[in-house]
């Protein structure tokens, strides 16, 4: 009996201790607005990080509580901006559709190898050791971290370099951020001219690594009606939100570096 007493005793502290807890639980409830619960649930649940928020979750709570537009889900596109506007009282805006782009045209056909990579099949390892096997060490390695990345499978490696399916593309953003060159862009899906080349090295030494380079003449500057691709650091730059796609710039481009992607 002596050797009952303590277990008795533990065993009415877990008791109470419970109850208390379970009280304070419910007298300190912080009760969640439902709108987030609802707008969680209308939300495709991608987690792609592509609205600027960690989650869908975190993304339907700013909405809430901070105000964030109610048409930043991108996967989910119109559809769920107008479920989302319409649990907030609000009117629906259009979604403006992203997708991803990647700047290059060094391929296995155009680009060599400086020397044979035999790591870990990974762009982000191999650019560790002397920048990448390829010549180039600004465009794509061709390893497939972005491949890995990508929810909706629309990144596929052909000829050693990423290429990007646009029908499946919805601009999340996460192949840009696992590219360890910086050379995927998000850009404007309804953008047709794009400057296929990533190199910033001086024009002799981008002809010599990459005949697809761009090398900085200028040309397509000073032919451009709309002012709206300009070159720095021996590269040029689209301004999507001055381009007309006229296609004015990809007709006069010697080396055929910005081009039509939709032609």
């Amino acid at each position: 009996m002596t050797a009952l007493i303590p277990v008795a005793v533990l065993a009415a502290l877990g008791a109470v201790s419970g109850i208390a807890l379970t009280a304070a639980s419910k007298v300190f409830e912080v009760e969640e607005d439902k709108r987030i619960t609802e707008i969680n649930d209308a939300l495709p649940q991608a987690n792609c990080g592509g609205c600027g928020y960690s989650g869908c979750a975190d993304y339907a709570a700013a909405v809430v509580e901070k105000g964030a537009e109610c048409n930043l889900c991108r996967p989910g596109g119109d559809a769920v901006a107008a479920k989302i506007a319409q649990i907030m009282g609000e009117e629906a805006q259009d979604v403006i559709e992203l997708t991803a782009f990647v700047r290059c045209r060094g391929d296995c056909n155009a680009t060599p190898h400086k020397y044979v990579y035999d790591g870990i099949q990974s762009c982000a390892a191999c650019d560790r050791f002397y920048s990448g096997s390829k010549l180039c060490t600004s465009g794509c390695l061709g390893y497939g971290d972005c491949v890995r990345v990508c929810p909706q499978g629309a990144i596929s490696i052909k000829d050693k370099i990423a290429v990007v399916d646009q029908s499946k593309c919805i601009g999340c953003g996460l192949c840009a951020t696992a590219c360890p060159n910086n050379l995927i862009a998000i850009r404007p899906a309804t953008q047709k001219i794009e400057v296929c080349c990533s190199s910033r090295s001086l024009p002799k030494d981008t002809k010599k690594i990459c005949p697809n380079g761009c090398v900085g003449c200028k040309v397509c500057e000073k032919n451009c009606p709309a002012d709206a691709i300009k070159v720095t650091d021996n590269h040029a730059v689209i301004d999507y939100d001055k381009c007309i796609n006229c296609g004015k710039c990809t007709e006069v481009c010697k080396f055929d570096a910005v081009k039509d992607i939709t032609a």
